[in-house]
């Protein structure tokens, strides 16, 4: 008997890009995503703007995503969505329209935690790309979240280390603001930063909880540094861009790196896997890698596409609830805060 195919749409609408993705059994068929430029104008993501450029999207991107698949929305067996964590404007547009279509196709709806999503990105069939076994530790970091969880299985996971303020994405964000880079400043610091010298300028690491992190105190920091530097040379940051952010990014990898060599050695687990926006970042990539010869990791890095937010990893996760028929009723509604 031949094995039924199963058709998933996924809708990604936590933040500022609006994604519709199609899977058939765990594989991508199609993966759109729509940025928003307008955040630009402002340094960082205006939530009343993210949300109206939504609606404007949501539509032609769903639309693009099904005839890149070439299905119809007839095949589709199951629509999965972001439900949180995220902006509440953006992600209401998200969830009414996966209860609509859902609805008017008279097919189920599964909601999506966006962090779980991010660790089981790793489970996209992709043919170079190796799958985690569990157990592993999962480090995701991105603009609004930088957490180790140890990933038991599928849906048993638990948060070992978070930041107790700001994200590493912040972080970066932030400091790139300061040194004038415009938004989002986190992969101009990492352009950079392969132009510079990592150990030119020591920024302080700060002391935190054995797995946690902690942020807002490296950006004071680079605020001051900055402002002491070119009170007396004004164009110290033009002169030495590449070195600061070499400096920074340096000091943010080790930041991360030290706390996961920690969490290793705790739970005794050396298989590592990394997701979110900044998993896309050169620096942490490669210092992962070294982490294999270093301390005998075996360590799984997404496809770059599946790093940001995307709905080919809401759509992973609603086929791995489909498998086990987890599906969600009517009365469903956005959480702007969720927990795993």
């Amino acid at each position: 008997m031949e094995k039924q195919n199963i058709y998933i749409l996924g809708i990604e609408s936590s933040c500022d890009d609006t994604s519709a993705a199609i899977l058939c059994n765990g594989k991508v068929l199609s993966n759109v995503v729509a940025s928003q430029k307008i955040h630009e104008l402002y340094g960082g993501v205006v939530p009343e703007l993210a949300s109206r450029a939504h609606q404007q999207n949501i539509v032609p991107v769903i639309d693009q995503a099904i005839k890149q698949a070439g299905i119809t929305k007839e095949d589709l067996s199951g629509i999965a969505f972001t439900r949180g964590p995220g902006l509440m404007g953006s992600l209401l547009v998200g969830t009414s329209f996966a209860k609509s279509l859902a609805l008017a196709l008279d097919i189920p709806l599964i909601e999506v935690n966006h962090m779980q999503a991010h660790i089981l990105a790793h489970f996209i069939e992709e043919e170079e790309y190796a799958i985690p076994e569990f157990p592993f530790l999962a480090m995701t970091i991105s603009g609004g979240h930088t957490q180790i969880v140890q990933v038991n299985d599928y849906f048993d996971m638990e948060i070992i280390g978070e930041t107790i303020d700001d994200a590493v994405g912040e972080a970066f964000d932030k400091s790139a603001k300061i040194l004038g880079l415009p938004y989002p400043g986190g992969p101009l610091i990492d352009k950079h930063a392969q132009l510079g010298n990592p150990k030119a300028f020591p920024f302080p690491k700060p002391k935190v909880g054995e797995l946690n992190f902690s942020f807002s105190g490296l950006k004071t920091a680079v605020l001051y540094f900055v402002q002491k530097q070119v009170k007396e040379n004004p164009n110290f940051v033009a002169e030495n861009l590449n070195d600061i952010c070499a400096s920074l990014q340096y000091t943010i990898i080790n930041i991360l790196i030290d706390k996961l060599k920690k969490a290793s050695k705790k739970t005794g687990i050396k298989s590592i896997a990394i997701g979110g926006g900044v998993s896309a970042n050169s620096g942490i990539r490669k210092a992962l890698k070294d982490g294999e010869q270093k301390y005998g990791w075996k360590t799984f890095v997404p496809k770059f596409e599946y790093t940001t937010d995307n709905a080919a990893m809401i759509g992973i996760v609603g086929y791995l609830k489909y498998l086990k028929k987890d599906f969600t009723d009517m009365s469903i509604t956005a959480k702007a805060r969720i927990k795993f």
